[in-house]
């Protein structure tokens, strides 16, 4: 990791505190008057965990500052719809529910953290160290209201106390998994050895018009291949739907709304100063500061004298994911950078060169570059996405308010029709559908699917989130699994035989091909341009390295990684075809090359093996975890 790498995670750790195995906590913070648009009250419940309740007003805390972080990172390229789209709200509210779990689960065993280790890891963190010590607790306070959103202490060590508490969890339930040497270098040469190969690749697909398919052999295949054709449950449903998107179109929202939302999430559309500076770093770790003070201080002498700073950097900079660049760490705010790199870095102009600045990492050399003042866009500029943005908010409200009432009144699935006559609605039918398949009218929903499935004969289902509102579903009929007629599945059977078939005459040409280029190996290109076929040639490559024209294919890896160099493989056929290899060259890793890297690599094997065990202790635990999620409010949260 470099330098830069390192000074930027150590600063976000702000943000993103602590993240445990796969456990990505997010405890972002923003200000309490954002809980007054969302449209759901802080008291309300999103999820519980085990009885640990995750509140709307922590819920949206985390997904708003999560959409920031990802405004910030992609500007205007990314809206917040198509980060709905991508399941960000879905994604959190795993986060949260897989931290409760994990912290219900140390509680379940008797484990907590004192005020005192919480105090001392804060201590440790880099964030807040200056020159080895604590910054204090002024600056520590400021520190965390100059985050975007602000946190408090409080809020700030609570995130950490639960973070300490998950990893006195997982080093309670992982310290005794271990890694032997001789385990590890089973790894590394699986991960490290490599080989260089000459392929040929034969596609099925060049023999499809060469096939011919008789009725016969379509139903010789077909009864040979039946449970491949299997068809399983179909049910059909009735439903009510609450249409989201016409309750959109009644909602009128005024100007004065739009200036108070616009008003009261100001820093939403606010970006705030920020500067451009290249920067010269003389590392310290290990070595004598003294020394390293003087170089530094030539430098310095000579950048000030007028040399170019850019090619100071290229020569003398230890960093080295900027030194190329000519020490450029391009724009960034401030609390971006560790305390005093980010201090000395705001009080110089543009052109200006600071003296030697001295952080844990080293002593750097910096020189402004650019200055950018904060910006706020107008709300002329962003008025219409408000206005949207707090109607589809409002209808979502509106159609959860209105789709809890109509399940309150529909007990029975002979009660949707008098409750939809009274509520202006439409009982709606579906066609059969299978698992996971689109329903008509209703179109992809996952959820609704999974509830049809799950519904019995006589039963209703309680509101269900669909692409276009929310909807009650009842079971409206069943088709049990079935294999079907070949008149049902014939032309998916035909295609199947005619890939077949393609693939056998694609052997054939391979295993004539095979018998040459075993006879004559070191002419591989020229016996394959012969049969008029291209040959490829392949870099380096590991064990997980996709092969050009395959992809990934288990069977030719193992035939490539066994075989002497300058030996051509048997055929090896692929989803798309058949393929030969030649080995050309193989790099094996040495006994010097593991020794080197032993000691981390273990860390990084056992770190893996130590996180799978975690991961699925936490699936087993959650299973016996009383785990609700309420959909309506975590809709009105997102107001999606």
């Amino acid at each position: 990791m470099t330098m830069l790498s390192r000074m930027r995670r150590h600063l976000g750790v702000l943000k993103w505190i602590l993240a445990i195995v796969c456990l990505a906590f997010v405890v972002f913070y923003i200000p309490d008057f954002l809980q007054s648009n969302a449209g759901a009250s802080g008291r309300d419940t999103v999820a519980s965990v085990d009885g640990q309740t995750i509140t709307a007003t922590e819920f949206q805390r985390s997904y708003e500052a999560q959409l920031d972080s990802y405004r910030a990172a992609y500007g205007g390229k990314i809206s917040d719809q198509m980060l709905r789209q991508l399941g960000i709200d879905q994604q959190i509210l795993q986060q949260m529910v897989d931290e409760r779990a994990a912290v219900s689960e140390a509680a379940h065993l008797g484990l907590s953290v004192s005020d005192a280790e919480v105090r001392d890891a804060i201590f440790s963190m880099p964030a807040f160290q200056e020159n080895g010590r604590f910054i204090g607790e002024a600056r520590y306070v400021a520190l965390l209201r100059a985050q975007r959103p602000p946190m408090t202490p409080s809020d700030f060590e609570s995130s950490v106390r639960d973070s300490l508490l998950v990893q006195k969890l997982r080093d309670t339930l992982t310290g005794w998994i271990t890694v032997s040497d001789a385990e590890a270098q089973r790894a590394y040469h699986v991960q490290n050895d490599k080989v260089k190969l000459d392929l040929v690749t034969i596609p099925a697909d060049t023999f499809i018009p060469q096939v011919q398919v008789t009725d016969a052999d379509i139903a010789a295949y077909f009864d040979a291949h039946k449970e491949h054709y299997r068809i399983g449950e179909k049910r059909r449903v009735k439903y009510l739907l609450v249409d989201v998107g016409a309750l959109r179109k009644q909602v009128t929202v005024s100007a004065a709304d739009i200036e108070k939302y616009y008003n009261d999430n100001i820093q939403m559309y606010s970006t705030p100063e920020q500067i451009r500076v290249r920067h010269i770093l003389f590392k310290t770790t290990g070595k004598d500061d003294a020394q390293v003070k003087a170089e530094a201080e030539k430098v310095l002498a000579m950048a000030k004298a007028g040399a170019d700073f850019a090619d100071l950097a290229k020569k003398y900079s230890q960093d080295e994911a900027t030194a190329k660049l000519g020490g450029d760490l391009d724009y960034f705010s401030r609390g971006k950078m560790v305390p005093a790199f980010d201090q000395a870095a705001f009080a110089l102009k543009p052109g200006e060169i600071s003296g030697l600045v001295k952080t844990q990492y080293g002593y750097h050399i910096i020189k402004m570059e650019d200055r950018k003042p904060a910006t706020t866009k107008p709300l002329a500029e962003v008025q219409g996405a408000i206005s949207d943005q707090i109607a589809m908010q409002r209808a979502q409200a509106q159609g959860a308010d209105e789709i809890e009432k109509l399940a309150g009144e529909i007990h029975t699935p002979g009660d949707l029709a008098k409750v939809a006559r009274q509520a202006g609605l439409t009982v709606q039918e579906s066609d059969y559908f299978l698992p996971g398949e689109p329903i008509l009218g209703l179109g992809p929903s996952p959820d609704a699917s999974q509830t049809a499935f799950a519904l019995k004969p006589g039963e209703v289902s309680g509101p269900v989130q669909v692409s276009s509102g929310y909807a009650i579903l009842a079971l409206d009929g069943s088709q049990p699994p079935y294999i079907p007629k070949l008149d049902e599945v014939k032309s998916r059977v035909k295609q199947d035989v005619i890939q077949e078939k393609a693939t056998a005459l694609a052997r054939d040409q391979a295993q004539a091909l095979e018998a040459k280029l075993k006879a004559k190996p070191e002419d591989f290109d020229a016996i394959v341009k012969a049969a008029k076929l291209t040959p490829q040639s392949t870099a380096l490559m590991t064990r997980n390295t996709p092969l050009p024209g395959v992809g990934a294919s288990p069977a030719l890896t193992a035939a490539a990684f066994s075989l002497p160099v300058g030996d051509v493989s048997a055929p090896i056929t692929t989803p798309t075809g058949v393929v030969i290899c030649r080995v050309t060259e193989r790099q094996i890793a040495t006994p010097e090359e593991y020794a080197k890297a032993r000691d981390g690599f273990i860390a990084q094997l056992l770190s893996q093996r130590r996180a799978q065990f975690f991961s699925a202790y936490m699936d087993k635990a959650k299973a016996r975890m009383k785990i609700l999620v309420n959909r309506e409010t975590l809709q009105r949260v997102v107001g999606s």
